[in-house]
């Protein structure tokens, strides 16, 4: 398969697929933030408690979440494989068209994949509708900044554990205000704070003395920022 030469192609997924658990590999940050994602989703309520990972890719959130039936959500079939082997029920489907039925999920994480849909009102109704009454959504994602499209795609793109090239339209980044605008008419009331790479980490990253980078909690939304909200009962 010869190499996209368009950003946010989604068969760049298919062609890194062997990378998802390499952990200095093309997805590094998706490890780190996989953890940080984690932190925010709640314990299972019962042995029957479902979680639905959009944009599972790889299943990375496998290593950091138990108890649930997990469903991965995802268009690249490669990324898909790799998820199943490590528990996850694959379906590939499209986010903003779940072939799921509604209320089937008690916990839905949105994890990097929101900055990556090009009909973001259809994807937030499909959460809503296939996440319960009183369910939690659990997601990370973009800010719409400057300060974002030359950390992360200028800069970002050139840097070891950054996206790989051409992974991110930032035309595409989303807005916080937009995001809860769009959640609140589903009754959704959320709480975000921003994300950052330990420096200390990062630069025993850089140096090859750790494989892993903690990321950290901010007040500042410029850049990656996640959030927690929970569906009106």
């Amino acid at each position: 398969m010869g190499l996209s030469t368009t950003r946010n192609d989604p068969t760049q997924y298919d062609r890194l697929a062997g990378e998802w658990w390499k952990p200095r590999g093309a997805f590094a940050a998706l490890h780190w933030l996989a953890r940080a994602r984690a932190d925010l989703v709640p314990a299972p309520s019962g042995p029957r408690s479902t979680l639905v990972d959009l944009g599972c890719g790889g299943g990375l959130l496998t290593g950091h979440v138990e108890g649930y039936r997990h469903v991965g959500v995802d268009l690249s079939a490669p990324s898909l494989r790799q998820a199943a082997r490590r528990g996850v029920l694959a379906v590939r489907a499209d986010a903003a068209a779940l072939p799921l039925r509604d209320g089937v999920a008690d916990v839905v994480v949105a994890g990097e994949i929101l900055e990556h849909v090009a009909d973001l009102p259809a994807v937030v109704d499909e959460i809503a509708r296939v996440l319960r009454p009183a369910g939690v959504l659990v997601f990370d994602t973009i800010n719409d900044t400057l300060w974002s499209r030359v950390s992360l795609v200028v800069v970002g793109e050139r840097m070891p554990g950054g996206p790989p090239p051409l992974i991110h339209d930032p035309a595409l980044f989303v807005r916080p205000e937009r995001l809860a605008e769009l959640l609140a008419r589903h009754g959704f009331r959320i709480r975000v704070r921003g994300l950052r790479p330990s420096l200390r980490d990062y630069v025993g990253f850089l140096l090859g003395r750790r494989d892993s980078v903690r990321m950290l909690p901010t007040r500042s939304l410029t850049s990656v920022y996640q959030g927690v909200g929970r569906k009106a009962s």
